[in-house]
């Protein structure tokens, strides 16, 4: 399966990595850090095999992706509660009413970078 959006999302974490470790005056990234949310619909596997593609001879070659899966939560308007949905149901489990928005889960960020 081949999934396109995850070339323009690897293409613009490792675009972030490299500003940033310009900015910093680095040599070269070791480690990338990612967070993910749970329902974003990005497939981490396909950021690794893209981003080994994307950053040869560039400062991030050889660097590592890691990813943070960030759970999916809603939120409830009526009693402020944050709690994890059960499979599709969006009522919130603590004054029953279906007033919930997305709390986490759509995360999709360079959290920090390791270089040299």
């Amino acid at each position: 399966m081949v999934k396109m959006h995850e070339f323009s999302i690897t293409q613009g974490i490792l675009s972030i990595a490299v500003d940033k470790a310009r900015e910093a005056n680095a040599s070269k990234i070791t480690k990338i850090n990612v967070v993910i949310g749970e329902i974003s619909g990005i497939v981490s596997d396909c950021v690794n095999f893209y981003f080994d593609f994307l950053s040869k001879e560039t400062i991030a070659d050889d660097a590592s992706l890691n990813f943070t899966r960030v759970p999916f939560k809603l939120h409830c308007r009526n009693c402020d509660a944050t709690f994890t949905p059960e499979k599709f149901d969006w009522t919130c489990p603590f004054c029953r009413e279906h007033q919930s928005e997305v709390a986490s889960g759509y995360e999709c960020y360079v959290e920090s970078i390791e270089v040299t």
